[in-house]
């Protein structure tokens, strides 16, 4: 499973993902209103409060003092008390706090579904930035969807459909940090297999999906709608928490590279070129970079400087961020092996090379040479 998901994760996610929606809505015509409303609906539920309160636990159990494995598992928690709230109103009185066949948008269902939807992106956001969510940022970012919901009682105007959007307002902050995030990674990493922007993507495209069929839901009175958003939240749920048990955090793998003994820094700035030829002599002898673990601060080894330095340093001397710098040198030694060994397969070479895949070998091998590696092979006949 693991290794699906690590060198399939983006087709099998891709082909899981359309099943369950494209089944779910199959299944849902032949199921009648009323029994999906007083029956199924809250079986679905149950299930996803098994859910929640189970990979809360896990993750809680398997946080290691990450706090980015806390947050989800924060989210879970929350969730499951709100689906458990709505499975016992459900039980206790005839009218529950949230109808799931409601004939139109609600301010209490938008107000709950703006709630679920911001804990469910506290996950991405610490992973974008780690430590700046707290009480008082998030009171200011909850202020103004209250604002909305006491102005829509207040006013003769409907504000439900202005509330259903507030969400993507919280989208847009994150995806604003993305691109600062995927730097950070590459000045830090040589291998973005399990850091890089395509995990918090799938988990947006979850949280977008979730929320469209959600407010399409409720505006319809589509119990075809609600099956699927009831299967996606299942999905969404086990998908994710698989992933964030199994997904390393970068930013502590930095702190505990940075606590742990290193060479001791420079007192006195050493020249430039001084230190470009360094640490090329010691890329050449030592060839660190066939190591898939290899990271910017594996550079104090020769050139005793702290991150900030180092960094700044390869962008002043190579153009480049620590990543693409490292991809150069692995290319190269994969273009040396090919050329003394005719016979080796591009997945020996990338393997050697310290890459994860040949898949992900033949993709940087061609942002760098400018053609695949079959192709290069077949030009050095």
């Amino acid at each position: 499973m693991r290794w699906i998901i690590k060198h399939k994760g983006g087709v099998a996610f891709a082909v899981i993902l359309t099943v369950c929606v494209l089944l779910s809505m199959w299944l849902a015509h032949y199921i009648p209103d009323d029994y999906f409303d007083n029956v199924l609906t809250p079986i679905l539920i149950v299930a996803a409060v098994s859910a929640e309160f189970t990979g809360a636990w896990i993750v809680f159990r398997h946080s290691e003092g990450l706090r980015i494995r806390k947050m989800w598992g924060i989210a879970l928690l929350t969730w499951g008390v709100l689906d458990g709230a709505y499975i016992v109103s459900w039980m206790t009185s005839p009218t529950p706090v949230m109808n799931m066949g409601a004939y139109e948008l609600t301010t209490m269902e938008m107000l709950l579904g703006n709630l679920l939807s911001w804990v469910m992106l506290l996950y991405p956001a610490e992973v974008l930035r780690p430590g700046w969510m707290n009480w008082k940022r998030a009171l200011w970012q909850l202020l103004p969807m209250y604002i909305l919901v006491a102005l829509d009682y207040a006013l003769p105007i409907r504000l439900a459909p202005v509330i259903a959007l507030y969400p993507f307002a919280l989208l847009a902050f994150l995806f604003n940090h993305m691109h600062a995030y995927q730097v950070w990674c590459e000045e830090n990493y040589s291998t973005l297999d399990d850091i890089d922007l395509k995990w918090i993507m799938r988990y947006l495209i979850m949280m977008v999906l979730v929320g469209i069929v959600y407010v399409y839901m409720c505006a319809t009175h589509s119990h075809t709608r609600g099956f699927t958003q009831q299967w996606l939240v299942l999905f969404m749920i086990t998908y994710a928490t698989e992933q964030i048990i199994f997904r390393p955090d970068p930013w502590a793998m930095v702190k505990q590279a940075e606590k742990a003994p290193a060479v001791a820094e420079t007192t006195e700035p050493q020249p430039e070129d001084a230190n470009r030829e360094k640490l090329e002599e010691w890329m050449k002898q030592e060839k660190p970079y066939l190591n898939p673990g290899f990271k910017l601060l594996d550079l104090q080894a020769v050139l005793p400087m702290n991150r900030t330095y180092l960094s700044q340093f390869i962008h002043a001397v190579y153009g480049c961020t620590f990543y693409q710098f490292v991809n150069r040198y692995r290319i190269e030694e994969a273009q040396r092996l090919k050329k003394e060994n005719p016979e080796m397969k591009i997945a020996e070479i990338s393997a050697h090379c310290g890459y994860s895949s040949p898949t992900v070998f033949s993709r940087t091998f061609t942002e760098i040479v400018g053609v695949s590696p079959r192709e290069w092979a077949q030009n050095q006949q």
